[in-house]
């Protein structure tokens, strides 16, 4: 590769991890300012008088340290929904990718439901989440899971779950059929098969549909917004609180939007060798 080539190259991945960082870098340094540099002209990177006051309200509120906490005084601290979303998040995802996986594999090797059924799962994300909201509401008034974590998960779980099956299905297709038809050969039974043949094939499909389910998952608003009202709101809403009749709060969001960042990366690194495998996998056909 010629010289000039080399350059082109190093370039385009710069511009490319200047456009990914610089957001998260801007977010990061708002979150250390003090209000009066929140919108200060010009704009700048560095903060001239770093504080940590904007991730200290978030947990206390009420404690005096300026005027960020004299604005967001009202709001709850932001433990109960960053449990809430550790809790309904994981277990919602696990619900999801267990069903679709289950779902891919009929559909896959056994084509249950036929060839529409697939397309038919899609219905619910055709449709804006908004339409759903209000006969959902109803339901769910009926049934006592208003403001509770069993409502939201119940409700991710439902509305993911078509993700999972079809991201699901093309890891499966792309297992060669001959290797289970082989174990079923030496006397393996169809559950062993899925277990100990087809699974650990598609574990890195298996990591990067869970990765994004959770993204899907954690970053949800619209129903964690109309279902919950104080026990069961979640780190969207939290967002949401910090805004008053004088403007936004940037910086105790931007504190918030760095702390919420935290699970989703350490996800994604500790299944990052798994990834690896689920984004390449079948890109080599027999």
């Amino acid at each position: 590769m010629t010289l000039i080539g080399q350059a082109s190259r190093w370039l385009g991945a710069l511009a490319i991890c200047l456009v990914i960082l610089l957001p998260v870098v801007w977010v990061l340094s708002i979150s250390f300012k003090p209000p009066q540099e929140w919108l200060a002209y010009p704009p700048t990177i560095i903060p001239v008088e770093p504080t940590t006051s904007n991730y200290i309200v978030l947990f206390q509120p009420g404690n005096p340290v300026g005027g960020v906490a004299a604005m967001v005084s009202s709001a709850e601290p932001v433990t109960q929904a960053l449990i809430n979303s550790l809790i309904i998040a994981p277990i919602a995802t696990a619900a999801s990718v267990l069903i679709g996986f289950f779902a891919a594999y009929a559909v896959s090797r056994y084509r249950v439901g036929g060839t529409f059924m697939p397309f038919f799962t899609l219905t619910t994300r055709m449709f804006p989440p908004v339409a759903f909201a209000v006969p959902l509401l109803v339901y769910y008034r009926m049934l006592g899971l208003i403001d509770t974590q069993l409502g939201l998960i119940l409700m991710y779980t439902a509305f993911t779950v078509a993700f999972s099956l079809w991201m699901m299905k093309g890891f499966i297709d792309g297992v060669p059929r001959h290797i289970e038809e082989a174990a079923v050969l030496d006397g393996a039974s169809p559950w062993r098969v899925l277990f100990t043949i087809t699974l650990p094939l598609v574990r890195g499909g298996l990591a990067a549909t869970a990765l994004f389910v959770f993204i899907l998952n954690w970053t949800e608003f619209l129903f964690a917004l109309v279902f919950t009202s104080r026990e069961a709101i979640t780190i969207p809403v939290q967002v949401s609180h910090y805004v008053g009749a004088v403007g936004r709060f940037y910086g105790p969001q931007a504190a918030l939007g760095i702390v919420a960042s935290i699970p989703v990366v350490v996800a994604g690194y500790l299944i990052q060798r798994h990834l690896v495998t689920g984004f390449t996998f079948g890109l080599v056909r027999e």
